[in-house]
């Protein structure tokens, strides 16, 4: 069979790349030596990070992550050119907040179709690219909202808990084939994401992180060699103090942390 022209560089595919995390990401692991698969339906902003980042290091491909078909044309494209597939990062999300019954139904739906059918679609389209390429894993974009449900943040919460549950379910389940699915977890991020976001939780807690700062941790997940038993990788001190502390006391406690968050 003839060697794909990338076949001995390792590759990742990453959605939502065209801004925030996702193009941090993808201009670090092109810093890095890697090739990236850059996807997004902002195609002019795609655009103008694959010319950054150059033809020898980018392949960029218009995806919306709520269509499978989409998915089967992106990544067989993308394999095509590697011949690999070592990291998938399912970044693509979006957010709405206010009260729960401020934003119409369709808004929510929306929330569900990217954030988890869109997650969901990227694990089983990418299964056998990354059973073939030894030490591959996914990294979902998860949040410190999945460690408890965050008012104003409902449905967007919801979402996340849904990538964590996921995430630590196939990384048992794929454990048999070489896969480590693993799932990020930050805080608010200075992204356009959160710009006029309506919840009294980014106004207590403040926006301390980077697009960089996830991109560093999406990159440690991305090379550790260690077991499958590190799942969860919280991105900076407050969101691994939540994570930690999630676990140590009753429901009620953690209920009266989000509340006092909240309020």
């Amino acid at each position: 069979m003839r060697r794909a022209p990338e076949a001995g560089r390792r590759c990742a595919f990453i959605t939502g790349a065209a801004t925030g995390i996702g193009r941090a990401a993808a201009r670090l692991f092109v810093k890095r030596g890697w090739m990236v698969g850059i996807s997004d339906v902002d195609a002019p902003a795609l655009a103008r990070l694959a010319a950054e980042l150059g033809p020898d290091n980018a392949f960029a491909c218009r995806l919306d992550v709520a269509d499978a078909q989409e998915w089967d044309a992106a990544l067989a494209s993308f394999f095509g050119k590697t011949g690999r597939l070592d990291v998938l990062v399912n970044n693509a999300g979006i957010l709405i907040s206010g009260p729960f019954e401020s934003s119409p139904l369709s808004g929510h739906h929306a929330l569900l179709d990217v954030n988890i059918k869109g997650m969901l679609n990227g694990c089983y389209v990418a299964q056998p690219y990354l059973a073939g390429t030894p030490g591959s894993r996914i990294i979902n974009l998860s949040s410190a909202s999945a460690i408890y449900g965050q008012a104003s943040l409902a449905t967007y919460s919801a979402t996340k808990f849904a990538v964590r549950g996921l995430t630590e379910a196939l990384n048992v389940e794929w454990q048999k084939h070489g896969i480590r699915v693993m799932d990020v977890m930050p805080l608010f991020v200075r992204t356009d994401m959160v710009r006029d976001m309506n919840a009294k939780s980014i106004k207590r807690l403040g926006v301390r992180l980077t697009a960089e700062d996830v991109a560093a941790t999406i990159w440690k997940a991305a090379i550790h060699e260690g077991g499958f038993g590190k799942v969860h990788w919280p991105v900076g001190l407050r969101s691994k103090l939540l994570h930690g502390l999630s676990g140590l006391g009753p429901d009620r406690l953690s209920r009266y942390i989000a509340w006092r968050i909240a309020s």
